[in-house]
C-alpha cells in the first residue's frame, strides 16, 4: 500500500461536518482523507441547501423591496423586471465560490481530497469507486461516516424535479410558476416557498400538523404565519394530502382535512415536496460491517461519536439530532479532537434554529411549553421591535425577541425571536448561555444605541420586569 492512501482519518462525506471535521483534524497534525461522491465539496447545504437557498432568499427580497417598499424612503422606481436567469445565475456564482473556497481550504490543510463513492470494507478500510468505476483501497487507522442525509419522498409525490419538486429542483426552476403547492410547513418549505411567492408565484402551504415549524416556538410561528398571509401565502394546516396525479399541465393533489375528514383536490403548475429528510447511510457498508442503526435508519454512536465498529466514527444528519449544518460541523471538530486525544465536546443546549424567512425566526434553547414539560418554573421577558428606534428606521418592526430564564437562578435556558436580523441577533444570547449567563447578565451589558440588539438587552430586563420604552 502506498503512502498516498494511507491515513490517520478517512472522512466519507465532504458536507459541513465532513469538511470542517477534516480541517480540524489537519490542523491537529493528523494526515486525513476525504471522500466525496460529488463533483465538488461542501455537500447538500453548500450546493443544493443553505447556500442557494439563502442566495435566492436575498436576491428575491431585494425584487421586493424594489416593488413596494422603496417609495416610502423617497426612492422613486418604475418598471421593476424580473430577470430570473441572472438571479440564479447570481445563486450559483455564490455556491461556487462557496465550494472553491473548501477545494483551497483543502489543498492549504493538505487534507487528500478522493472523488467517488466511499464504502467501508472493515475497520480502517475504505474502497472509492470513481465515476468511471474504477477502485482505489485507502488505509487508516480511524474512519469518520458524514454521509449527510436526503429528502424523504412521499409513495405517491416520486421526484421528477420538473411537476413534483425537492429542494433541488425548487433551487434550479428557470421559469416561475403560476401556481405551487408546498407540502410541509417546515424550514424547507416556509424558505422555498417564500422565494418564489416573493417572485410572483401563488403559494400553499400544507402541512400535516396544526402548526407550522415543528417544536419552534409558537409565539414566533404565528406571527410569521399572519406576515406570509399578508403577502398571499395560503395555509392548509391539520391537512393530510393522500394521493397526485401528474397532468400535462401540472400536478393534481388530493388532501383530506383532519379535523373534520373532507376530502378534496386542488391543483398546481408545481408540487415542493418538503417534507422532512432522513439519514443516507445507504451502500457505506454499515450492514456489512455490522455498524448498528436506529429504526430511522440513522446510525447508533456513543457520547464520543464512536458506531458500534472500532474506529469508526459518525456525525451529522446520519445521527440522531437536529439535522443542521452548524451541528455537523461541531460535531465533525469534536471526532477529530478525540481521535488527537483531546477533550471534543457538544453542547446540545445551545444549538440554535433559525427559518430566513421574512421575518426571520431563531431559536436557542427550551420554548416554555418545553420548560414547562421538564417541570421548571420560569420568567420570561418579551419586547417587541414595534418600541425600538432602529427598527421604526429601517420600516421594519414586526415581531420581538422573548427570553427564558430559571425562576430560581435566573440563568437564561431559552431565547426566541422573530423580526429583522434575528439570525444575527439570537448569538449574543447563545455565547451569555454558554458562560452560563442570567438575564441580568445580558440586561446589564452595554448594547449601543439605535441598534436591533437593544430588543434582546430590553428582552432581558423584562424578565424582572424592568423594560424601557423606545
Amino acid at each position: 500500500m502506498s503512502d498516498s492512501t494511507q491515513f490517520d482519518l478517512v472522512i466519507i462525506g465532504a458536507g459541513p461536518g465532513g469538511y470542517v471535521g477534516a480541517i480540524r483534524a489537519a490542523q491537529l497534525g493528523l494526515k486525513t482523507a476525504v471522500v466525496e461522491k460529488d463533483r465538488t465539496y461542501g455537500g447538500t447545504c453548500v450546493s443544493v441547501g443553505c447556500i442557494p437557498s439563502k442566495a435566492l432568499l436575498e436576491s428575491s427580497e431585494h425584487y421586493v423591496a424594489a416593488q413596494h417598499d422603496f417609495a416610502a424612503h423617497g426612492i422613486k422606481v418604475s418598471n421593476v423586471d424580473l430577470d430570473l436567469p441572472a438571479m440564479i445565475a447570481r445563486k450559483d456564482k455564490v455556491v461556487k465560490a462557496n465550494t472553491d473556497g473548501i477545494a483551497f481550504l483543502f489543498k492549504k490543510n493538505k487534507i487528500t481530497g478522493f472523488q467517488g463513492f466511499g464504502k467501508i470494507l472493515k475497520p480502517g478500510s475504505v474502497e472509492v469507486t470513481a465515476a468511471d468505476g474504477s477502485k482505489q483501497i485507502l488505509t487508516t487507522k480511524n474512519i469518520m461516516i458524514a454521509t449527510g442525509s436526503i429528502p424523504v419522498e412521499l409513495p405517491f409525490l416520486k421526484f421528477d424535479e420538473k411537476r413534483i419538486l425537492s429542494n433541488t429542483g425548487a433551487l434550479a426552476m428557470t421559469t416561475v410558476p403560476k401556481t405551487m403547492i408546498v407540502v410541509g410547513g417546515g424550514v424547507i418549505g416556509l424558505e422555498l416557498g417564500s422565494v418564489w411567492n416573493r417572485l410572483g408565484a401563488d403559494v400553499t402551504i400544507v402541512e400535516y400538523a396544526d402548526r407550522l415549524g415543528g417544536q419552534m416556538d409558537p409565539d414566533c410561528m404565528n406571527t410569521l404565519k399572519k406576515c406570509m398571509e399578508k403577502v398571499g401565502v395560503k395555509f392548509f394546516l391539520s391537512t393530510k394530502v393522500t394521493g397526485s396525479k401528474v397532468l400535462s399541465d401540472g400536478v393534481e393533489l388530493s388532501y383530506e382535512s383532519l379535523s373534520d375528514g373532507k376530502s378534496q383536490t386542488t391543483k398546481a403548475d408545481v408540487v415542493l415536496v418538503a417534507t422532512g429528510r432522513k439519514a443516507f447511510s445507504s451502500g457505506v457498508g454499515c450492514e456489512e460491517i455490522g455498524i448498528q442503526k436506529d429504526p430511522q435508519g440513522r446510525i447508533i454512536i456513543n457520547k464520543h461519536y464512536q458506531t458500534s465498529a472500532p474506529g469508526i466514527y459518525a456525525v451529522g444528519d446520519v445521527v440522531a439530532g437536529p439535522m443542521l449544518a452548524h451541528k455537523a460541523e461541531e460535531e465533525g471538530v469534536a471526532v477529530a479532537e478525540i481521535i488527537a486525544g483531546l477533550h471534543g465536546h457538544v453542547n446540545y443546549d445551545t444549538v440554535p434554529g433559525v427559518i430566513y424567512t421574512h421575518p426571520e425566526i431563531a431559536s436557542v434553547g427550551l420554548t416554555e411549553d418545553q420548560a414547562k414539560a421538564q417541570g421548571l418554573e420560569v420568567n420570561v421577558g418579551k419586547f417587541p421591535f414595534m418600541a425600538n428606534g432602529r427598527a421604526r428606521a429601517k420600516g421594519f418592526t414586526e415581531g420581538f425577541v422573548k427570553i427564558i430564564a430559571d425562576k430560581t437562578t435566573d440563568k437564561i435556558i431559552g431565547a426566541h425571536m422573530v423580526g429583522p436580523g434575528v439570525s444575527e441577533l439570537i448569538h449574543e444570547v447563545i455565547v451569555c448561555m454558554e458562560f452560563g449567563g442570567s438575564s441580568e447578565d445580558l440586561a446589564r451589558s452595554f448594547h449601543a444605541h439605535p441598534t436591533l440588539s437593544e430588543v434582546v438587552r430590553e428582552a432581558a430586563l423584562a424578565v424582572e420586569k424592568r423594560q424601557r420604552q423606545m
